[in-house]
């Protein structure tokens, strides 16, 4: 036995040579070394008897990776004989490293036993934490938290007892090891505390505080480890900090303002306002702590950087350098996203008022540097306070921008261009009304720009991209030169770098142009070709933006110009994704075959096996996660290949199944970026095949609901948003299939789909904590709603399961909203807030149409009370929310109604308590409030009908004079919109004779085209009710039908004239 044992340990020892051929052989000896019975007895003897402290770590590492997959093979006798050895080893033990190791093999064990089972450990724990040997204290909370950490959830029992304890040790301010694992034990605890266990832990806050402060002055990087207990805390039982918020806002200033600490310390703390912000945004305000957060934040994005050096975003890119290393966090970058964080969840009027005075005084500072930060202020505002920037402060933000453009410094231009791609990206309609000043000042700053400079011309062409995107018809007039420039970049630049931001342009260019960029199609096509059919990786991200670049090109030139493409193009992206492995590139192709699905079904459909097998492999892949081992394990990977290559199936299954529970050897996962891209887009991708392609795509649905379905709970909240939205085309595509083949198969199909989506949409209000997703599972919910709303709310109980969901955001009651109850107004909400309940709102009139006015009627009458709160509000956003929710819900319930052949059986109820509100609406100061309260005006009188005829003569009174002085054309569309509406609900209540001429002066509509369909109809209507009228003032009428007719040509917009006004 003696000699065996030496074997083994000076096997072990081999294991830690440096030379490969020596590990090898040792690692070979020690696989078959474990096939004998006894291995494990002889390793633990050599872990607790061994005069070497690295073999005994390595006996104890090797007896943990055996356990962890062979617990279940090893004698009962064997497992019970390891117990009291390794408490023994455990006490002896002298060196660090092999307490941490010892300690590791324990929690393996206690993942496949109870407390219960080894009651010997509990006393030694108990024994050791509680110890007055600081060295046995240490060594028994870091075994407690080695145990929590893996498995926490036998010790729940023990947790009330376990808080008591952290009550003492987080005070042993002599022993900060003691303190360090004390925390993390802690962390480990916190998302399995129960209510009872609440005020314990609420208490023992403080104390963590004052650890981390300790752990600070002992060592930074368990410090920044230690702070994780807050994200957990944030994460999953945030009433826990909400009594000590504003000492916790203080303690992460304090770090974050201190410029001697390590970057990764102050930027876990900013991290940690950031999120303490997002959670209890409200809190933040109403503690009064809004100042002082500023006050810390604003000098760090004012700091300059070290003699000789540029902040990364400034610097030119060194070649050599890996791209996620670029994008390490600074405090710099982190108080900016805090700042960010500020604008998404406080009340944009609080924030201006404390930030307007430090960024005006930032872009009058002679320190470039200062001036950087007020527009990077100015920039990551843009996002979280569009509407009050668009109200208030668009056209002077601008001004400062545009100045900042010619700024000498070149970092602060630089800062310029991505405050205007911001502001491009988020003010949208509103910052397109400037094309005529941005567009010419952008070309102009290009013009002058040194291609040599990347960084700087990346900047410019992002600004440039943003802008132009959005401007519609607008960039007409600049097309000559933008795709001179472009196009000149790709035949004549030798930088990859400028060919791959004018590919982008082209791209941005044609979502903005559309049609009017066919003359240079052809042109386009002939340069992306060789980037397209590149077979070098120094031009892989060229000819990925190509790709991309293909996609929105085939999106925005129509069939006529891009169907006869279609074939070539599925077969590129099928070739591309088989001869290249690239994320990037994958996920561009995924978009490509989207694209040409509503170009050229049949190219798609063609080629659906292969293309759904790629795209559901990218949904399955693991690639790119990778598992970050413990120092300690990194020496043992080889024994990881194979352990074992005898034995049944059974065996094998059930080492796989032992070996998936134990993550001792991972520190932590990390997950690329391009491959969570890769998987949002094939998820977005295979919902808008699945739509275009109809009845083609039914065999291959269930297995790519079923991928797209697994990523529900994905970390990365863009793939759960990306599932919510292919999600609900699948439900519209097997709709759209039934529509046309209204068989039993495919009603059963439909019906078992929304069974299937269905818990999960509605669940997400009450679990899932981003918004964003929430958001995103709302507009798929009344995209669904809007295509097959009737056959969605035939189950029983689904109206009142989606009606609620909406009440509950309504009432702030979502898990992702922060739901505190203070005594604020209703107006004192973040803009982000109103974006969610405007999403969830939308579904209420979608839901009026399915249901028609009997069955929806009590519905909208429980959504009243949580409406007509906000037409008051002082927010422009709330009012125009709930008063366009209502207008539109009342049309759509005298749609319905009509639809029904029951015209005018809205209850007049309805009309009784909304008539003052859309009179009140009709005064407003802001043009979007008012038209939504003309056409809500219209729309209620023509669903109550006769009910309100007496109310006529005053809703006329309100419009006569609103014409009178009203200069938003868009209101007075809403106008003629809202009498056309009246006329044909009760023409003997409208002094015909009197309305019309004034009716026919404001016609035809200017900006409201939509309402086209009701202007023809009024007008047909009268035709066929008083023709005298119509011919009184035919010139009139002929001359605004065929300006109408003529412009719904031009444009192809979806109405359509009617046949009486055809005849006219």
């Amino acid at each position: 036995m003696a000699e065996q044992l030496q074997e083994l340990e000076q096997i072990l020892s081999q294991l830690v040579q440096p030379d490969n051929a020596t590990l090898q052989q040792a690692t070979a000896q020690l696989k078959t070394a474990f096939k004998h019975p006894h291995v494990v007895p002889a390793l633990c003897t050599i872990m607790t008897n061994s005069m070497d402290p690295q073999i005994r770590q390595s006996a104890a590492v090797m007896v943990r990776m055996h356990v962890s997959k062979h617990w279940k093979k090893l004698a009962y006798d064997i497992k019970e004989s390891m117990k009291p050895l390794i408490l023994q080893a455990l006490r002896h033990e002298t060196e660090h490293k092999v307490h941490h190791s010892l300690s590791q093999l324990v929690a393996t064990m206690m993942k496949h036993e109870s407390p219960d089972r080894w009651p010997d450990l509990l006393s030694f724990l108990n024994t050791l934490t509680k110890s007055s040997n600081p060295q046995e204290r240490q060594i028994g909370l870091l075994v407690l938290s080695k145990i929590l950490d893996s498995n926490p959830e036998p010790f729940k029992p023990y947790f009330k007892d376990l808080l008591k304890l952290f009550h003492v040790t987080l005070e042993d301010r002599g022993n900060t090891a003691a303190v360090f694992y004390s925390v993390q034990a802690l962390t480990s605890m916190v998302s399995y505390i129960g209510s009872d266990e609440l005020n314990l832990i609420r208490l023992l806050v403080p104390k963590l505080i004052a650890s981390i402060k300790l752990l600070i002055q002992a060592n930074q990087d368990q410090a920044s480890e230690a702070m994780e207990v807050f994200d957990e805390m944030m994460d999953s039982e945030v009433a826990i900090i909400v009594p000590h918020l504003s000492i916790m806002v203080h303690f992460c200033l304090e770090i974050s303002a201190n410029n001697s600490l390590e970057d990764s310390l102050r930027v876990k703390a900013l991290s940690c306002i950031g999120s303490l912000i997002r959670v209890k945004g409200k809190a933040i305000l109403k503690q009064k702590l809004l100042s002082s957060i500023l006050q810390v934040l604003f000098p760090i994005m004012c700091t300059v950087p070290p003699p000789g050096e540029e902040d990364p975003e400034d610097a030119e890119p060194d070649p050599d350098d890996v791209g996620d290393d670029m994008e390490a966090q600074s405090p710099k970058h982190c108080a900016a996203q805090v700042i960010d964080m500020l604008a998404l969840h406080l009340p944009p009027e609080k924030l201006f008022s404390h930030l307007t005075p430090m960024t005006e005084a930032a872009l009058c500072s002679d320190n470039q540097y200062d001036r950087k930060a007020g527009l990077m202020c100015l920039a990551v505002l843009a996002e979280g306070c569009a509407d009050y920037i668009r109200q208030k402060y668009l056209s002077s933000m601008l001004q400062v921008i545009c100045r900042s453009l010619n700024d000498s410094s070149q970092v602060v231009r630089n800062a310029a261009l991505f405050a205007l791609g911001q502001f491009s990206e988020h003010l949208q309609p509103d910052i397109s009304k400037f094309s005529d000043e941005l567009m010419p000042l952008l070309l102009n700053y290009l013009s002058g720009t040194d291609n040599k400079h990347c960084s700087h011309v990346t900047k410019a062409y992002y600004a440039l991209e943003n802008f132009a995107e959005n401007l519609g018809d607008k960039i007409e007039p600049y097309l000559p030169t933008l795709m001179e420039r472009m196009l000149t970049n790709l035949q004549c630049s030798q930088s990859l770098r400028i060919k791959e931001l004018s590919v982008s342009a082209i791209g941005a260019i044609a979502n903005a142009a559309k049609g009017a960029l066919l003359p240079y199609f052809h042109p386009i096509m002939e340069s992306l070709k060789g980037y397209l059919l590149n077979t070098q990786v120094d031009g892989r991200a060229l000819q990925v933006q190509a790709v991309e670049t293909l996609a929105v090109l085939a999106h925005t030139m129509g069939k006529e110009a891009f169907a006869p493409l279609a074939d070539e193009c599925v077969q590129l992206g099928i070739n591309l994704t088989n001869s290249v492995d690239d994320p990037d590139l994958r996920r561009c192709t995924y978009s490509l075959f989207s694209a040409i699905s509503a170009v050229s079904p049949t190219a798609v459909a063609a080629n659906l096996p292969t293309i759904t097998t790629l795209m559901t492999m990218s949904l399955k892949s693991t690639e790119g996660v990778t598992a970050h081992l413990n120092e300690e394990n990194q020496s043992f990977l080889l024994l990881e290949d194979d352990d074992d290559d005898e034995g049944n199936n059974e065996t094998l299954i059930e080492e796989e199944t032992e070996e998936e529970q134990d993550n001792n050897d991972i520190a932590g996962f990390s997950v690329e970026n391009a491959y969570i891209d890769e998987k949002e887009d094939a998820c977005i991708a295979l919902g808008e095949i699945a739509y275009n392609s109809g009845s083609q795509f039914l065999p291959y649905l269930e297995t790519c609901f079923q991928e797209v379905y697994k990523l529900r709970d994905f970390p990365h909240e863009n793939v759960r948003k990306a599932v919510y939205e292919s999600v609900g085309q699948f439900c519209r595509a097997v709709h759209r299939v039934w529509k046309e083949n209204p068989s039993d198969v495919n009603k059963e199909a439909l019906y078992s789909l929304f069974s299937m989506v269905m818990p999960s949409y509605l669940n997400s209000v009450k679990e899932e904590k981003d918004r964003h997703v929430v958001m995103a599972m709302f507009d798929s919910l009344n995209a669904i709603l809007k295509e097959c709303g009737p056959e969605l709310l035939q189950s029983a109980g689904r109206l009142d399961g989606i009606s609620k969901a909406i009440r509950d955001v309504l009432q702030k009651k979502a898990a992702c909203q922060d739901n505190e109850d203070y005594d604020d107004d209703e107006q004192e909400q973040a803009e982000f807030d109103s974006m969610l309940q405007e999403y969830a709102g939308e579904g209420i009139p979608l839901l009026a149409k399915a249901c028609g006015v009997q069955t929806f009627a009590p519905y909208f009458a429980g959504f009243l009370p949580l409406l007509l709160p906000k037409t008051k509000s002082s927010s422009v956003a709330d009012r125009s929310f709930s008063i366009g929710t209502i207008a539109e819900t009342l049309a759509a319930l005298g749609e319905a109604a009509k639809a029904g052949g029951a015209s005018g059986t809205v209850s007049s109820h309805f009309a009784q308590r909304l008539l003052p509100v859309m009179v009140a609406g009709v005064r407003d100061e802001d043009d979007e409030v008012r038209s939504n309260s003309v056409f809500g005006l219209g729309a209620l009188m023509e669903a109550c009908g006769d009910s309100v005829s007496q109310q006529y003569p005053a809703v006329l009174g309100v419009f006569s004079s609103l014409m009178s002085h009203e200069s938003n054309q868009r209101v007075l569309d809403n106008v003629c919109a809202a009498l056309a509406r009246m006329i044909m609900t009760c023409l003997p209540c409208v002094p015909i004779e009197q309305v019309f001429p004034v009716f026919l002066q404001h016609l035809p509509l200017k900006e409201d085209l939509e309402e086209n369909s009701t202007i023809f109809n009024c007008l047909a209507f009268l035709y066929s009710k008083n023709q005298a009228l119509i011919i009184q003032n035919l010139k009139t009428v002929l001359s605004i039908v065929g300006k109408l007719w003529g412009h719904q040509n031009s444009k192809k917009t979806p109405r359509t004239p009617c046949a009486s006004c055809s005849e006219m």
